[in-house]
């Protein structure tokens, strides 16, 4: 090689050299900044609340909630815009549940397990126990359990921000993909359950790191259930209607067949019923996780 090229090549590598300051300068002048996981699809961080629980963050953001199934006229699909909030990473379990309330109604006593027969008013309660556990403010009023958003303590899901949550960046039946007999891994239903509630986070996570968004037990929302809400809902942070005889329950539970515990998949109950001889068929079953707005 001759002098001449050499020392061309080594002018070039000082120069890179004496660049990089320089365009490192440039990018954090612009606003360069890391892009946050769960836009990538990565799961998002988890936290520990106070009291011990795990929660995720759910960045929120827009999606496109319900489905095109023709007989599901319920589930006409919407694009819709959740804030990001935090989710209880499992369900609420027995064991949590008595800690903070101090009694356990479901129907087999099993710590690990999610607690059942719970009503609306029920998880609402636990909520604002929760809260005051916390020092945070309880979201729920007592006396009529109408949910304080701008609160900072615990409440439950709306919809909207309990299938954003469901999805985790997906737009498919399910958060794995299309196909129910991926199901298996991912959820205790009605082939698997053994005809009972099972252990929580013993199934594959979602995507975001949220175990048993399907099967287990139903999940309450806090909406009230409307079946053409979806037609006349806000775009940005629906939370249903005023008020109904129902209230939303989501995810599935033990006994569900698989399209029962699709992302999309709506159904309601009587706040005030969860004994199976009462509510509609088997939505005695239902438990709930908790949610909080990010502050």
């Amino acid at each position: 090689m001759r002098a001449t090229e050499v020392k061309r090549r080594l002018a070039m590598v000082i120069a890179l050299a004496l660049l990089q300051p320089i365009v490192l300068a440039i990018l954090l002048s612009t606003g360069c900044r890391r892009v946050d996981r769960g836009q990538e699809g990565a799961a998002p961080s988890v936290v520990k609340a106070e009291a011990g629980v795990e929660m995720v963050l759910i960045p929120g953001g827009s999606f496109e909630m319900g489905s095109v199934r023709e007989y599901e006229t319920d589930e006409t699909p919407h694009e819709v815009v959740v804030d990001p909030f935090y989710l209880d990473k499992c369900e609420v379990t027995q064991e949590e549940y008595e800690r903070v309330v101090g009694k356990n109604p479901s129907r087999k006593k099993v710590p690990n397990h999610p607690v059942d027969q719970i009503r609306f008013a029920d998880a609402a309660a636990y909520c604002n126990a929760r809260s005051r556990l916390e020092g945070l403010q309880p979201a729920y009023d007592p006396q009529t359990w109408v949910c304080d958003f701008e609160a900072d303590g615990y409440r439950l899901p709306t919809e909207a921000e309990w299938e954003c949550a469901a999805r985790a960046g997906t737009k498919t039946a399910y958060s794995f993909g299309d196909d129910s007999s991926d199901l298996e891994a991912h959820a205790w239903y009605k082939r698997n359950s053994t005809g009972a509630p099972r252990p929580v986070a013993e199934k594959e996570p979602n995507p975001w790191g949220l175990h048993d968004m399907y099967g287990n037990v139903w999940e309450w929302c806090n909406d009230f259930y409307q079946e053409d809400y979806y037609s006349q809902s806000p775009a940005e942070n629906p939370r249903g209607p005023e008020t109904a005889e129902n209230r939303v329950v989501r995810g599935g539970c033990w006994d569900s067949k698989p399209d029962m515990c699709r992302s999309s998949y709506r159904n309601y109950e009587d706040p005030g019923y969860t004994d199976a001889c009462f509510g509609k068929d088997i939505h005695g079953f239902v438990g709930f996780r908790c949610a909080r707005r990010k502050r």
